[in-house]
């Protein structure tokens, strides 16, 4: 959820963190679960932003081999907390991801959900390096809110410019072969931090696999 941008920006993220309530809840994104189909227990995942850890310990629980990466602090050590708690081994990392080192083809899956607190041009940043972490044949699975998203008020940023539609998300993967792309109102209850109608928008897309020259 936090991804960092500036120490105020951190700080800040570690403010709201602060509290002994999960900000967004302890279940997963109910996206993220309908994606269970696509996942395999060995996989390795990278959670981008993944704050308090709700969808990385989900994805641990199916078996899979995770790296939660946030710039808050405080957000991982709930993360820790709550993987200790549900049994399940999650690796973390804290990182501003402005600044992260992203690995090169590293991961099965990349996850990244709601992580819109960010302008474009750190945005911009962050889906290259998505793109990047992703081994040939890898799967991107991104949720998040729509620029409908400001008539609801639900969650989010209040930010035009910070929201998603098909045509930027299309844009910004066109080189990933897109397996859904959907936008849709739902309502959503993920603690206090999202509730109520919101203003969707999903994307899963395959990283393409290079193209062996035929004999």
């Amino acid at each position: 959820m936090s991804v960092g941008g500036n120490a105020d920006a951190i700080a800040r993220w570690d403010r709201r963190f602060a509290t002994p309530d999960y900000v967004y809840g302890t279940a997963p994104n109910a996206f993220l679960v309908a994606q269970t189909h696509r996942l395999r227990p060995g996989m390795r995942a990278l959670a981008v932003a993944d704050g308090e850890g709700r969808n990385g310990v989900w994805l641990a629980e199916q078996g899979l081999d995770v790296l939660s990466v946030d710039a808050s602090g405080v957000a991982l050590e709930k993360a820790t907390a709550l993987a200790a708690e549900r049994g399940v081994r999650l690796q973390v990392e804290q990182a501003d991801l402005g600044e992260w080192e992203w690995p090169t083809e590293r991961f099965d899956v990349v996850v990244a959900i709601f992580i819109q607190f960010a302008g474009p041009a750190l945005r911009d940043s962050i889906f290259a390096g998505m793109q990047r972490a992703l081994k040939p044949g890898g799967l991107l699975m991104l949720q998040g809110y729509h620029t409908g998203q400001l008539a609801y008020g639900t969650g989010g940023p209040p930010v035009a410019e910070q929201l998603y539609t098909a045509g930027l998300l299309r844009d910004a993967f066109a080189g990933m072969r897109v397996l859904r792309l959907a936008r849709h109102d739902s309502v959503i209850n993920e603690g206090a931090g999202h509730s109520g109608m919101s203003a969707l928008i999903d994307l899963v897309a395959a990283k393409p696999r290079p193209v062996t020259p035929s004999s």
